[in-house]
């Protein structure tokens, strides 16, 4: 791997690809569909019997000195979800499971908000306060509900590597990438850039961090589906069509995309993951920070937040990208099973070219300041579940020192990530996640009787119409939860 003190590229990324491919089988795939499935029958659909409560409960809730209110953990969980995957991924995974992939997307959120739920309820009911801030997440419910310290320490090492090192670079890339394509910014420019805007948010701590996303991301978002919707106005009459393509596709009855079922199905759940972090272990690091009445409420907040990232702003890019036709799907061989943008290099340009066929000249544009606001949000969630995790690792011993490190070497990799090559950090952030979901999938899965008895205990208030308040179990009930 190292020839004369230089390392092989070629060989790293072989390394790389190959552990990306180990992480990424099959049976990953399988435990996300299957684990979303489990949690929404084990729950009777949440997502769907609590979804207005859902909408509603953004707003249940106000920030004190120790937590965030609701909104604020919505926003900074979004801007987890809400990112690169929103425009590139999903571009992506159209070129290579063609248009059925953006159905299977559909299905990893709905399924996955019941995981969303789960993991969420679970974070607040075993958060901790450290150092006057409410901390959370898989490794304190993994530490406290199965009693296992090896494995929590283990997720918050892997959540400290991929969320510190590995996920930025991804998110950095796509900045630096769209910034030179649209405005012919050097990438180092770009990336002093992010990288003084980063050190600002990182060093003024948590509250900061969720300032900054519940001004951001709903400006954000408000932004990217006015243009979408402007797109999808104009082309009301092939609605429908693209509808049944997707269908079609997802389930291989079409003649063209037929042979590439499989691809669909795995590039659909990937990406979807990828995007919406359902089931991942992220999310629910930002709901434990959250002030709130009843553990069930952050968890209906998340859920709901799922359908956010990828029922609007996925769909938003899909739609353009596909009533356009500006999108090209592979066949395995270096060949094509559709071209609509002929010379386009797969990412966001199939978005950028979509958007000129309305406005030309306004794509680039407007893309790379959508990927500026998608991916350096995410790229803030990352620092805080970074911190989070930082935080677990020393509990009450934590330094000064230890979180400016952190700091320091958080703001370093975002730099260095926008001149990174794409391929790469795509590989490295897919590393990341995937590590993430496979120890967190299986320990909310052991975990799931708290996570349904605490929506048993909000529904029976509910229908009692009382005041929802939420009580910890005593005595052999306790289950060893640290809600307070």
């Amino acid at each position: 791997m190292v020839r004369g003190g230089v390392l092989d590229a070629g060989r790293l990324d072989t390394l790389i690809n190959s552990l990306n491919g180990l992480i990424w089988s099959p049976a990953l795939i399988y435990l996300c569909l299957g684990a979303g499935l489990y949690f929404s029958v084990r729950l009777r659909f949440p997502q769907v019997r609590h979804f207005g409560r859902s909408a509603r409960l953004l707003f249940g809730s106000s920030a004190t000195a120790r937590g965030v209110s609701s909104f604020q953990a919505f926003a900074l969980a979004v801007s987890g979800r809400v990112g690169t995957g929103n425009i590139a991924g999903v571009a992506t995974a159209i070129a290579f499971g063609g248009p059925g992939a953006v159905f299977w997307m559909w299905a990893i959120a709905f399924l996955g908000a019941g995981s969303a739920f789960v993991e969420a309820a679970l974070a607040q009911l075993y958060k901790e306060e450290i150092n006057g801030q409410l901390r959370g997440g898989p490794a304190y419910y993994i530490e406290r509900g199965l009693k296992l310290k090896w494995y929590a320490v283990a997720f918050a090492l892997t959540t400290l590597l991929a969320a510190g090192l590995f996920m930025p670079n991804v998110q950095a890339n796509s900045i630096g990438a769209a910034m030179e394509g649209a405005f012919a910014l050097p990438r180092w420019v770009t990336g002093l850039g992010i990288a003084g805007l980063m050190a600002f948010i990182a060093f003024g701590g948590t509250r900061r961090i969720s300032h900054a996303a519940q001004v951001m991301v709903p400006l954000m978002a408000i932004g990217y589906m006015l243009v979408a919707l402007a797109i999808i106005a104009l082309h009301w009459r092939e609605v429908p069509g693209v509808f049944a393509l997707i269908l079609e596709s997802a389930f291989g009855g079409g003649a063209v995309f037929g042979g590439i079922v499989g691809q669909a199905i795995a590039w659909g759940v990937k990406r979807g993951v990828y995007s919406n972090e359902a089931g991942q272990g992220t999310a629910p690091m930002a709901a434990a920070a959250a002030e709130v009445k009843h553990p069930a409420e952050q968890g209906l907040v998340q859920a709901f937040s799922v359908y956010f990232d990828t029922w609007f702003v996925c769909s938003a890019t899909a739609f353009m990208i596909l009533l356009t036709g500006t999108y090209n799907v592979m066949d395995g061989a270096g060949g094509f099973l559709h071209q609509g943008a002929t010379g386009l290099e797969v990412g966001p340009a199939f978005t950028q070219a979509a958007v000129d066929t309305v406005i030309p000249g306004f794509g680039k544009g407007f893309v790379a300041v959508a990927l500026f606001f998608f991916a350096f949000t995410t790229i803030m969630a990352y620092y805080f579940y970074a911190e989070t995790s930082l935080a677990y690792l020393k509990r009450q011993a934590t330094k000064p020192w230890m979180l400016n490190v952190l700091r320091v070497v958080f703001v370093g990799v975002v730099y260095y990530g926008t001149s990174h090559r794409a391929e790469t950090a795509w590989a490295l952030g897919d590393i990341g996640v995937g590590a993430m979901a496979w120890l967190n999938l299986i320990a909310i899965l052991l975990l799931a009787k708290p996570a349904v008895e605490c929506l048993r205990d909000y529904e029976r208030q509910i229908k009692e119409g009382k005041g929802i308040r939420y009580v910890a179990p005593t005595g052999d009930g306790a289950k060893n939860t640290t809600w307070h």
